[in-house]
């Protein structure tokens, strides 16, 4: 006659285990909001983000608008010096928005009207006013385009507008 040799348990021992799993469960949703409340608002999911208030947009709303000036003349003549274009926007940029700009290095390429690819070291000029300035300001912005092609023999020069909350 076989033997059964498996350990009896007590009927109170599933019991026991089942009262363990439940606490452990308890403990760890009891510590989830203490979890939540240390992370960062940007770092909490999504329906505990949406459930604070949000902050208001600050700043006013502006129009930001790019001119992508390069250096590199299709005649094949000298590259524009820092010189020239630093004279440039003395000249023609500044006066039309005396209120501030900023001018950033850059390197670009494009492919030119013959097909070839031009890589030319260039000048990226921000330009940032209230969107009620729009109109006025758009003629200014295409004279100083125009400007830089007649007197730097440029194909073209790039133009990005793009709208902006601004806060000075």
């Amino acid at each position: 006659m076989p033997t059964d040799t498996r350990p009896r348990t007590s009927p109170a021992r599933p019991r026991l285990r089942l009262a363990a799993l439940a606490l452990s469960a308890a403990l760890l949703g009891a510590g989830a909001p203490t979890a939540y409340a240390a992370l960062a608002e940007e770092d909490r999911p999504a329906a505990t983000a949406a459930a604070t208030p949000q902050k208001t947009v600050e700043g006013r709303p502006y129009v930001e608008t790019s001119l992508l000036f390069g250096t590199a003349r299709p005649d094949g003549g000298p590259p524009v010096t820092d010189k020239e274009f630093h004279a440039f926007v003395d000249q023609f940029v500044t006066p039309r928005f005396p209120d501030g700009l900023t001018v950033q290095d850059g390197y670009g390429q494009y492919r030119d009207a013959h097909g070839t690819i031009e890589r030319e070291r260039s000048y990226e000029l921000i330009l940032l006013y209230p969107t009620s300035q729009s109109g006025p300001n758009n003629p200014k912005i295409e004279q100083i385009r125009t400007a830089y092609m007649k007197r730097f023999g440029q194909e073209s020069v790039a133009r990005i507008d793009d709208r902006a909350r601004v806060d000075f």
